[in-house]
């Protein structure tokens, strides 16, 4: 007759564990099934698409460039101005270095990509948008913000 007991390392009984290695991996297969379908039914269950990921709040780089209003005129004057405290506080830890500090418009400018635009041809900019209001008024038309049309303008990469 055998005992359940075998002889052990100095003299300590040695349990048999064949038992429990299959009841182990009856177990392992059991969660694992019951993990899988738990899973497809609560991929089955949520009408959510792929599209709808991101809507609450959440966006990614990539998302939020194509999102409404990214390229809007306000969401460029807070850049801007972001950007100039940024440049503002740099020229702050300059003169703490006794450095000598950075022109804040013209760093912006080379920053965000806006061309150098002298007074001279801001103002025949302006006279040629006057003269476009002009003709839009003999046609009939409502005449045009003039400061805003001369920043669309400059704005508009070309002939500058």
């Amino acid at each position: 007759m055998t005992s359940p007991l075998a002889p052990g390392f100095a003299g300590r009984p040695v349990r048999k564990n064949c038992d429990v290695h299959g009841v182990l991996e009856t177990l392992v297969w059991v969660v694992c099934i019951a993990a899988a379908l738990i899973g497809l039914l609560a991929l089955l269950s949520t009408r959510r698409t792929w599209e709808d990921y991101g809507k609450d709040g959440l966006l990614m780089d990539s998302d939020a460039a194509r999102a409404p209003g990214a390229g809007s005129a306000a969401a460029l004057q807070e850049r801007d101005e972001e950007i100039r405290q940024m440049l503002e506080a740099r020229n702050a830890r300059r003169a703490r270095r006794d450095e000598e500090p950075v022109d804040v418009e013209a760093e912006l400018a080379r920053l965000t990509g806006r061309p150098q635009i002298d007074p001279e041809l801001r103002q025949e900019i302006r006279d040629l948008v006057k003269a476009r209001n002009y003709r839009r008024a003999r046609a009939g038309k409502p005449p045009l913000d003039v400061e805003a049309e001369v920043e669309r303008e400059i704005a508009r990469p070309g002939d500058l």
